[in-house]
C-alpha cells in the first residue's frame, strides 16, 4: 500500500540577504518512522501544497503576530515573527479539506487556534505567572511537567493515558479556543496543552514537542502513529 505524504510546515528565517526556510530533523524522522513520507511545506503564503498531501503537521517555531488574532503586541517579548509563515499556515489550515488529518505541535496548536478564530496568550510568564516552567532550558527530551488529558477525548484514546509527562518550549499559548473545538489537555497550572474538534475526523493540537520524545515516550510514538493511520485511511478511501 502507498505510504501517505505528510506535509510539515517550516520556520521562515529572514537573516541577511538570503532568507530561508528550515526545520528540525526530528519532525521528519518522527513522520518517517511512523510510516509516512515527510514533505516540507515552504512558506509561500498560500495553500497550494495541499493537493500533494495526505496529512499535515503544523510544526513548532517562533511567535505569532498578535495582529493575526486581533490584538496589539504586549511588551517587547516577541521573537521571530514571520508574516510569510503566519500567512502560509493560516491559509493551509483554512483551505484544508475536512477529512485531511491535521496535527499541530507547539506553535502548531496555536496556529490551529488562530486560523479557526481563537486567540493566544502573548506571553505566558507575564500574563499567566506560574511556578511551572513552560520554556525549559534542558535537553529536548527532558520531561519537565505533567499534563492531564480528558479521558473522553480522541487525544486521550490515542495517548492511552490520562496523565503524562512532557517537554515544554513556549511562551505563547492558546487562550480562547475556537468555536467547535474543546480543551482536552491541561498543564499542572491549568494552561491549555491540547485541543481537538469533532467537526473533523482528525484535527488536534498539543503544546508540547512529541517529535523530541519518540525515543523515550510511548505516548509520543502513538501520536504520530495515529496521524499516519488517519492519513492512510483517507488515502485508501480516495483510491477505492
Amino acid at each position: 500500500m502507498k505510504k501517505p505524504v505528510i506535509g510539515i510546515t517550516v520556520n521562515h528565517v529572514a537573516e541577511g540577504a538570503l532568507p530561508h526556510d528550515r526545520l528540525s530533523l526530528s519532525y521528519v524522522l518522527a513522520v518517517k518512522e511512523a510510516g509516512g513520507i515527510p514533505l516540507l511545506v515552504p512558506n509561500v503564503g498560500d495553500a497550494s501544497a495541499l493537493s500533494a498531501l495526505d496529512g499535515l503537521v503544523v510544526s513548532g517555531g517562533a511567535d505569532f503576530d498578535p495582529a493575526q488574532f486581533g490584538q496589539e503586541p504586549r511588551g517587547t517579548h516577541m521573537e521571530g515573527i514571520s508574516a510569510e509563515r503566519d500567512a502560509t499556515e493560516i491559509a493551509l489550515l483554512r483551505a484544508a479539506a475536512p477529512d485531511l488529518p491535521i496535527l499541530g505541535i507547539c506553535r502548531g496548536i496555536q496556529a490551529i487556534a488562530v486560523a479557526y478564530g481563537g486567540t493566544l496568550i502573548q506571553d505566558v510568564p507575564s500574563q499567566r505567572p506560574s511556578e511551572l516552567v513552560h520554556a525549559q532550558t534542558g535537553a529536548r527530551d527532558a520531561r519537565t511537567h505533567g499534563v492531564r488529558v480528558a479521558p473522553d477525548s480522541q487525544l486521550g484514546a490515542i495517548l492511552g493515558a490520562q496523565e503524562i509527562r512532557v517537554n515544554s518550549f513556549h511562551h505563547q499559548a492558546v487562550d480562547r479556543v475556537p468555536d467547535g473545538f474543546r480543551v482536552v489537555a491541561w498543564a499542572d497550572d491549568g494552561l491549555i496543552e491540547g485541543i481537538e474538534t469533532n467537526a473533523r475526523p482528525f484535527c488536534l493540537g498539543v503544546q508540547w514537542h512529541p517529535e523530541n520524545l519518540i525515543r523515550v515516550e510511548e505516548h509520543a510514538r502513538r501520536l504520530f502513529a495515529a496521524l499516519i493511520e488517519a492519513a492512510s485511511k483517507r488515502l485508501s478511501a480516495e483510491a477505492s
